[in-house]
Order: C-alpha cells, then sequence, then structure tokens
C-alpha cells in the first residue's frame, strides 16, 4: 500500500462532510451531509467516497483500508443508535444507496433494509409494537432487492411470485397480503435465489452491506449507466459514491409513508405544492411508479403537521440553493425524515421561467441565470407542439388522460418493449414507448422514442424523472389504460384497442392521449424569435417573456457575433429575423441546380474559348440576381460567399445512369452527339474519392473563368445595392486552400476583376477576400496563408473529415454505432467539435493567423458553429463569429452568452 493511499480518507460521517464535495462525496452524499449541518432531520449515517470507487474499478478490489474505515463508522452509528446492524432482539437497519456527482435517476443500485434475516425478522417486529405484517414486509424487499441488485437474479421472477400472492389472496396491491401471505413470500423469494444464484440469502448483516457496497460499486459500470452517462455527456471516470444511512420506516401503516417533494413544478416552472406521496410504503414504491400516488398536497389533510414541517424545510431548502430542490422524504409514524436533496431536473420551459424567478426574488443574478438554461432547453422550446386542446378535442379520439410528466408533442407508433423501440427508430420509424411503468431497463427504448406514456406512477416516477432529465414527451399514470406488453397492445375505455404499429399522439402538456396523428403548430417561442408573438399575460407568452428577458441577457454580454448558413434570400430574412449578424457562409454550389445545370453541362462540354465564356456568360446575370437578393435581405450585415466548392461532376447527370442511356440509343442506332460528349466528359472528371479531387480552389485553377464570373457577379450586385443606396457587405471565400499559392493565383484574378467594376460602375466596393481553413495543411501553415488572407473561416465538417480521415457520409452507419457503444467517441466529432484533435489545429490555426496579420477576421462556418459545446470552445479560442443554420441562430447567441458570462 502506498503511502498516499495509507494518508487517504475513504470515510466521511454525514456531519463532516458539505454541497461543495460532490466530486468526493457524490450529489447525494453531499447533500446529506449539508441538509445534516443545517439541521435537517437527516438519519444519521456515512458516505464512502468516490475514491474508494475508483481504487475498486481500476484494481477489482477495495482498498486496504476501507473496511476498517467502514468498521469505525459503523461502531459510532451503532453508539449513536443504541442497537447493533442486525442483532437479534432490536436491529439496527441500514440502506446502501449509490450517488454519483451528477444525479443519474434510477441508473444505478439501491438497496433497503439491510441487516434483516431469520433470526432478527422478529426484533423488527418487536420493535415496531408487534406489526408483524410491517417486518415481513420489510424483509421480502430486502429478499427481492438483494437477489436482484447484488446477485443478478433477474427481477422478474420477485415480480412474477409477487403477482401470485396477490391473485390468490385476490388482492388488487400488495397492501392486500397479511404477515402470513409475505412470510411465504420471503420463503418463495429466499428459493429463488437459492436457484437462480446458487447461493443461500446471506444471513449475516455485515456480510449483506458488504457484498451491497460492492454492487453499488459495480453498478457505475452496467450498461444502462454508461449509456446515460453517454447519453447525457457525465464522463465514466467520476465513479459513485456509497451513502450507509440508518433506516426509516414509511412502511409502518396508515401514519407512515413516503414522497417526492419539489419546491417549485419541475414541468412548468410555476411555485407551488408539487410532489408525490405514499401512505404506508418505502421509497422505491413512489419512483418505481408501481402503486399510484396521491398528489403531494393531500399529505395536509393526511398529516397536516408533517405537511407543515415539510414546507418549512422546502423553503429552507430553496433559499440555500438558490434552486429548484428535489426533495425525497420518508414519514414514520407522524415523525418526518429527510432522505435526500438535489437541484432538481426539470424541463426547458421550467428551466426558463425559474431562472428569471429567481431574479426576480434576488436569489441570483443575470449571470447566474444564463447558466442556469442552455441551448439544448432554448432548443427543445422551438419544438412544434400539438394544435389547440379543444381543437384537437373535436377531431381526434381521446383515449386517455394522465399526468403530464415532461411537456411536448410527440406523434409514433406504438410499441411495448425497448427493443422494437430501438429497432423501429433505426429503421426511421417515430415511435411512442407504451409501457406500465419504466425502469432503469427501458433506457434504450426511452432515448429512441419520441415519447413515453405509462399507465402507473406520477410526476416523480421513473419514466417522468428520466424523460424530463433528456427534453422527452412523457405522459404517466393513465390509469384508464390497460397496457398488455405481452400481447403488445392498450386497451381503453370503451373497448378501443391499440395494437403495436399503431399511430398515437401524447400530449406532455395536458397529459391527453389520442388515437391517430394530431397535427403540430409552431412553438410560440419560434414565433416569438419570428417576430409573430410578443410576451402578454397568457402562460404561452409568460414563456415567451422569460425567453425573451435571457436572450437579452445573453446578447448583452457575448463578444461572440452569430451569423447564418443560408444560400437565398428566404433563408436569409428568416435568419436576420432569428437575430443573424450576416451570413457566415453562402453556398454557391446551391445556385447551379434546377434549370442551370443545362449551362453547367455547357461549361463542361466547351471545347474552345468562345464557347466557355458564352456559357459563363449565360450563367452571370443568374448568379448576380441571386447576390441582388441576398445582399438586399442582408443589407448592412456582411455576407461571406463562398465560390463553388463541390466537384463538377455533381452538377453532370449520374455516369451509371448516362451510360445506359447512350447504349440504349446506340442499340437504336439513335445515338446523340451531345450525350456521347457528356459522357465522354463525366468519365473524365469521374474520380474515386471526388470529395479529396478536383474540387474548391482547384476547380478556380483548372476551369478558365469561373471563379472570376462568379467574383463578377458578386461585384456588380453589391454595386448595384450600393447604385439604390442599399449597404452591402460581401466578401469573398476561396474554399480548400491548402497553400498560399493557390490563394495568392484566384486573388490576384479577383482583385483585377473587382477593379474592373468598380471603374466601370464608378463605386468603391470594398470586397475582402479571404479563404476557408478545412485542410490540415492549411492549418499548419495558416501563417503563410495570412499574409492573402484578410479573414479566416474554418470549415470545421471538412477539417473533421480529413483529420480523422473519414467521411461523414459514411460512417454514420458503419462503424460509429459501435464506437459509441464502446466509448472511444463520447459523442460524435461532426456534433462536437474534437477539441483535442480537430481544435488544437484551429487554435494553432488561430494563433498562426493573428500573429501575421493581427486584424485577422477569424469565423466558423461548419455546423458546430450552432453546437453548445463547440460555441463555448470557439469562444475560448478567440474566433469572432461562429455561423450556422438558421433554426441554431438563437441556440448559439444563447451558448455565446453563456460562455461571456461563465
Amino acid at each position: 500500500m502506498s503511502t498516499r493511499e495509507k494518508k487517504r480518507k475513504y470515510v466521511y460521517d454525514f456531519t463532516e462532510g458539505n454541497k461543495d464535495l460532490k466530486d468526493l462525496l457524490g450529489g447525494k452524499g453531499a447533500n446529506l451531509a449539508e441538509m445534516t449541518n443545517l439541521g435537517l432531520p437527516v438519519p444519521p449515517g456515512f458516505t464512502i467516497t468516490t475514491e474508494a470507487c475508483k481504487v475498486y474499478l481500476e484494481s477489482g478490489a477495495e482498498p486496504a483500508a476501507l473496511r476498517d474505515e467502514v468498521s469505525a463508522h459503523l461502531d459510532a452509528l451503532e453508539k449513536r443508535m443504541g442497537r447493533t446492524l442486525g442483532q437479534h432482539e432490536d436491529p439496527l437497519l441500514v440502506s446502501v444507496r449509490s450517488g454519483a456527482k451528477f444525479s443519474m435517476p434510477g441508473m444505478m443500485d439501491t438497496v433497503l433494509n439491510i441487516g434483516l434475516s431469520d433470526a432478527s425478522v422478529a426484533g423488527l417486529a418487536a420493535q415496531s409494537g408487534g406489526d408483524e405484517r410491517f417486518a415481513w414486509d420489510s424483509y421480502r424487499r430486502l429478499v427481492q432487492m438483494f437477489g436482484k441488485t447484488v446477485l443478478g437474479v433477474d427481477g422478474d421472477l420477485f415480480e412474477e411470485a409477487l403477482e401470485e400472492a396477490k391473485r390468490a389472496k385476490g388482492a388488487d396491491s400488495d397492501l392486500g397480503l397479511d404477515a402470513a401471505d409475505l412470510r411465504g413470500l420471503v420463503e418463495r423469494f429466499k428459493a429463488i435465489v437459492a436457484e437462480q444464484a446458487g447461493r443461500e440469502f446471506p444471513q449475516e448483516p455485515r456480510e449483506q452491506m458488504d457484498l451491497a457496497i460492492r454492487a453499488v460499486f459495480d453498478s457505475w459500470n452496467t450498461e444502462r449507466a454508461k449509456l446515460y452517462r453517454r447519453q447525457e455527456r457525465i464522463p465514466g471516470d467520476l465513479g459513485t459514491a456509497v451513502n450507509v444511512c440508518s433506516m426509516v420506516f414509511g412502511n409502518l401503516g396508515p401514519d407512515s409513508g413516503t414522497g417526492v417533494a419539489f419546491t417549485r413544478d419541475p414541468a412548468s416552472g410555476h411555485q407551488g405544492v408539487y410532489g408525490d406521496y405514499l401512505q404506508n410504503a418505502q421509497g422505491e414504491d413512489v419512483v418505481a411508479g408501481i402503486r399510484n400516488t396521491v398528489p403531494l398536497a393531500d399529505l395536509e389533510k393526511i398529516d397536516k403537521a408533517s405537511y407543515d414541517e415539510l414546507m418549512k424545510i422546502m423553503e429552507t431548502l430553496e433559499t440555500h440553493y438558490r434552486d429548484l430542490c428535489d426533495i425525497e422524504f420518508t414519514i414514520e409514524r407522524g415523525h418526518l425524515w429527510m432522505l435526500q436533496t438535489r437541484v432538481g431536473k426539470r424541463t426547458a420551459a421550467a428551466a426558463f421561467r425559474i431562472a428569471t424567478q429567481l431574479v426576480d426574488q434576488g436569489l441570483i443574478d443575470e449571470a447566474e441565470a444564463l447558466q442556469r438554461v442552455n441551448g439544448a432547453q432554448l432548443a427543445q422550446l422551438m419544438f412544434p407542439r400539438f394544435e389547440d386542446s379543444a381543437t384537437a378535442g373535436a377531431k381526434f379520439q381521446r383515449i386517455g388522460w394522465g399526468i403530464a410528466a415532461s411537456p411536448g408533442a410527440a406523434v409514433g407508433k406504438a410499441v411495448f418493449d425497448s427493443y422494437t423501440a430501438v429497432k423501429w427508430s433505426r429503421s426511421g420509424e417515430r415511435v411512442i414507448l407504451i409501457r406500465r411503468e419504466t425502469n432503469p431497463d427501458d433506457l434504450n427504448g426511452m432515448i429512441a422514442a419520441e415519447g413515453i406514456l405509462t399507465s402507473r406512477g406520477g410526476k416523480t416516477s421513473h419514466a417522468a424523472v428520466v424523460a424530463r432529465g433528456m427534453g422527452k414527451t412523457c405522459v404517466c399514470g393513465a390509469e384508464e389504460l390497460e397496457v398488455d406488453t405481452k400481447r403488445r397492445r392498450l386497451t381503453a375505455p370503451g373497448g378501443v384497442v391499440i395494437e403495436e404499429g399503431d399511430l398515437i399522439s401524447i400530449d406532455g402538456s395536458s397529459g391527453k392521449v389520442y388515437v391517430g396523428e394530431v397535427p403540430v403548430v409552431p412553438s410560440p417561442v419560434v414565433e416569438y424569435f419570428e417576430g409573430r408573438m410578443h410576451a402578454g399575460a397568457d402562460e404561452a407568452d409568460e414563456l415567451v417573456q422569460a425567453v425573451h428577458r435571457v436572450m437579452a441577457y445573453a446578447d448583452r454580454v457575448r463578444r461572440l457575433r452569430v451569423r447564418a448558413n443560408a444560400d437565398n434570400a428566404e433563408d436569409a430574412s428568416r435568419a436576420r429575423r432569428f437575430g443573424a449578424q450576416g451570413i457566415g457562409l453562402c453556398r454557391t454550389e446551391h445556385m447551379f441546380l434546377g434549370e442551370r445545370r443545362e449551362l453547367v453541362e455547357r461549361l463542361v462540354l466547351a471545347d474552345t474559348d468562345a464557347e466557355r465564356e458564352e456559357a459563363l456568360g449565360a450563367l452571370l446575370p443568374l448568379q448576380k440576381a441571386d447576390f441582388v437578393e441576398l445582399f438586399e435581405a442582408m443589407d448592412g450585415l456582411p455576407v461571406t460567399v463562398r465560390l463553388l466548392d463541390p466537384p463538377l461532376h455533381e452538377f453532370l447527370p449520374d455516369i451509371t445512369e448516362l451510360s445506359v442511356r447512350v447504349a440504349l440509343a446506340e442499340a437504336r442506332k439513335d445515338e446523340n452527339e451531345n450525350d456521347l460528349r457528356l459522357l465522354q466528359a463525366v468519365h473524365k472528371l469521374h474520380e474515386q474519392n471526388p470529395m479529396l479531387g478536383l474540387r474548391g480552389v482547384r476547380l478556380g485553377l483548372v476551369i478558365p473563368g469561373l471563379f472570376a464570373m462568379q467574383v463578377r457577379a458578386i461585384a456588380e450586385a453589391a454595386a448595384h445595392r450600393r447604385s439604390v443606396k442599399g449597404d452591402p457587405r460581401p466578401e469573398v471565400m476561396i474554399p480548400l486552400v491548402g497553400t498560399v499559392q493557390e490563394l495568392e493565383i484566384v486573388r490576384e484574378e479577383a482583385d483585377a476583376v473587382i477593379a474592373e467594376v468598380e471603374a466601370a460602375t464608378g463605386t468603391q466596393l470594398k470586397l475582402s477576400i479571404g479563404t476557408m481553413i478545412e485542410l490540415p495543411r492549411a492549418a499548419l501553415t495558416a501563417g503563410q496563408i495570412a499574409e492573402a488572407a484578410e479573414f479566416f473561416s474554418f470549415g470545421t465538417n471538412d477539417l473533421t473529415q480529413t483529420v480523422w480521415g473519414f467521411s461523414r457520409d459514411d460512417v454514420e452507419a458503419s462503424f460509429f454505432t459501435a464506437y459509441l457503444e464502446k466509448g472511444i467517441f463520447g459523442v460524435s466529432p461532426f456534433e462536437t467539435i474534437d477539441a483535442d484533435g480537430v481544435g488544437s489545429l484551429v487554435r494553432a490555426a488561430a494563433e498562426a493567423g493573428r500573429a501575421v496579420r493581427p486584424g485577422l477576421k477569424l469565423g466558423v462556418c461548419g455546423e458546430h458553429g450552432g453546437d453548445p459545446e463547440s460555441v463555448h470552445f470557439f469562444h475560448r479560442t478567440g474566433l469572432d463569429y461562429v455561423s450556422c443554420s438558421p433554426f441554431r441562430i438563437p441556440v448559439a447567441r444563447l451558448e455565446a452568452g453563456r460562455a461571456a458570462a461563465r
């Protein structure tokens, strides 16, 4: 054992930690310590650190010092409680619960009632005042949890045995089973353990606890936990803490219970009393959704003293944490105990509302409000929603009405298991995952589905919490719907049957479920960005007002400007309404499609300079008209026009189709001279790997006059706009430059053309000329290239392809899925910039370019410009602007503000 390991402390009492030690104690442990420090009623216990977990995961064994530290803290706990773990006459029972730095609801393991055995169950009954039913209910829960979590027994076997016991008794729920029934169920459960695990259920309390601790460590690397971390972008090397807490019991009768509370509504953000309560139950019953709960407000009638105390504690915690808090609690015969608190997951709408509410309450400032929301949430708010509920109700058959657990409009084919949800979604189908209740094993299907529908559970069930975290639409607790997963059907009142594959629509904002496909309408947030909606008094306008305020904060503080990728006046106008400060990428290749393909064919087939000039002359006025419209739409703002980039053959007929056409004509002896020449030209231009061939600046050097025609069209369009008192600000971008000599040759030609247009029109145009940095060599020689460029625009799509050596068009369908599953990629490098690889080239090029030309303008025009994480990278790297598709502009604006505020 190393000296460092000897000095390391692996176990902390709840009285020793605080909320700032989440790296070490995990979120749950740090917050249990914080609540203990605040004097709130927390059952005594201790936390095993994430460092101990890391040692275990790396070496396969617990740290040598851990057992002694756990023993010392267990001894102290036993002295404090006046009981020893699992003693026969008066047992101390504990829970063993996971708790990573970041909340991972339901993804890792928990075991309750550790310390119970055949010998101590009678002692627990005596301890509870002779309540044998409670004791045997607690014991069957332990065997069930321990068997599934620690020993790896299929949980369905326990559920089936429980269902059999209820049917035999004629009971609707486990509450209908008496002590004798539960005693028999314990024996059945122990037999299942012996059959499936190959060992007896352990009777020694310390063995139970040690095995449970190890199981929690192991749960960090379960497939569902790894999948959740990839989905939420949580690092895989953090490990989990383990919390050992003295048990308090909510299943002692009607004066006991368990619940989950939120200090504000996690779905809407509105203030009020939100949560679920379940009498005579233990904590897992609420989040598992196996019994339907009552609203938290009902607790006031059930146990007013505990309700009043809980309300005061909730206010204390929200003020202390300055945020929405998610709270787990248990009432044991009228005594309130706090089992957990954390900053609660919330929907996108709630996030924006709460951020502005907390500013108004003086709990946070505007800079902190920006950190409480993110671009992914804003994007969710821009998704379409169902048309007016009354209209939908009149046109479509409503078959159910559950709890609105996570808002949004979701339409898809009904599926009843995760495997089918994943399979169908991969084939392009939209699906709704329907379950009685979800559990962590359903995570794959929840990710794949458009929405989740359950017949059990409430706003704090597993389905609701996970859906909110992922931004998925969810309706829970639709009790009137009978879900039959084995027969793959849902039966609604009136005998309506939904078979697997039938279309259904779920409204996560109202909780309504419809047959068929309900039409969607634009989001009010999109209407706001479009300038068609202003903040007012109703609920939708209240959300718009919150978004408006947050966006105003972001726009005031951000340094990065945000431009749009737009190729026509319509897209440019929309981008401007969305807040674009110019166009960072106009792809001129999109102007060569349709009827203009014939002119491109004439250009390719030209045998003489005169024929080539004729084809270019025909293209010139069309290109000029395109740019006139674009400059008018973006008047007063910069417009970066990229000269033709893709291979020229892309604008010609498909080589196979053309070959067949020529062959058939030859067979009919009806040969077409133009088709023969065209086929020869296509063969000449055909390349095995055209993306690494004759494209970009190479076209401008090989096809005489092509780039000159485009530059002339830009210059003449700018001159025209100036003649009608417009303010065009074009920038000419040369694509795929790999060496400064390429840029110098094209620039010399472009400067000459611009000078001709200026002389002919008597207009000073001041066009700037720069280049797209999208090849590794360009990035590595950026200092040289900057001598001939007035701006750099990083084409991170192609730069990613050329740095990694794979094609974005091919890899998604080949090895990307395997790479993501194996953790080689945490996220696709085409989605979020590879900061270590591609990003290092961007940084180096930016520094080298500005070292030569201090005023060099730097931007990015790949779709990374609209990715939240990438925007933060570009801010840190010192770029001047990002450019993205029009719909992503608000996201980029928000993230640029968040980056600056941070």
